[in-house]
């Protein structure tokens, strides 16, 4: 199933929700070590986990999260235009049709072939979302070997400047432009349209 979650409810009553801010915990801090705060020793969760955030998930059919991208809006605050903006050869992409993509997170309970296939139907469904909410384009930051599965996937997309290195490693600054011609470029390299899934949209608790 694809959750699209508007707004992070006080209160994570939702299973995919606890379980993808317990997958990011185990991602980016046990797994990465991002210095990025922890509540209660479990829930990777940061100022940008607000109203304002939207989340798309992937879930199997208890509900646990798969996979996982939060996207952020551009006419605020957000990672690229706040924290990197020197990943940006000219002044960072905003816009109400440009969102930020962030905490991109594929759960380690998985495989490595069930991983790819989470990741697939994550790119697919970031894809159907942009076109449904007339979002034009993506931007993000990415580490370096990240980035370059990124824009391998055959959508259109391009750095916004050169690699930089931060405590945290070689990132890069992207952007994805997305047009009714976008769910074909990825099926065109394996990255299948999520049309038979079912889709499911939620409003902040």
């Amino acid at each position: 199933m694809i959750i699209v979650q508007n707004g992070a409810p006080e209160a994570m009553s939702e299973r995919a929700l606890r379980t993808m801010f317990e997958d990011r915990k185990s991602v980016f801090v046990d797994l990465l070590g991002w210095d990025l705060p922890v509540l209660d020793g479990r829930f990777e969760i940061d100022g940008f986990d607000d109203e304002h955030a939207t989340y798309v998930i992937v879930s199997d059919g208890t509900g646990d999260h798969l996979g996982s991208a939060r996207l952020l809006p551009t006419t605020r605050r957000h990672i690229l235009g706040s924290l990197f903006p020197t990943l940006c050869a000219d002044k960072p992409p905003t816009g109400p049709d440009v969102v930020e993509i962030t905490r991109f997170c594929l759960s380690r309970r998985q495989d490595s072939k069930s991983r790819r296939r989470t990741r697939d139907q994550l790119v697919a469904a970031l894809a159907c979302h942009a076109l449904d909410r007339g979002i034009r384009s993506y931007t993000g930051v990415a580490e370096i070997a990240w980035l370059q599965q990124i824009l391998a996937f055959g959508w259109d997309c391009r750095p916004l400047g050169p690699p930089q290195r931060f405590d945290c490693g070689l990132l890069g600054g992207l952007a994805i432009h997305i047009t009714p011609e976008t769910p074909a470029l990825l099926a065109a390299n394996g990255i299948g349209d999520p049309a038979g899934e079912q889709f499911q949209v939620r409003e902040a608790a």
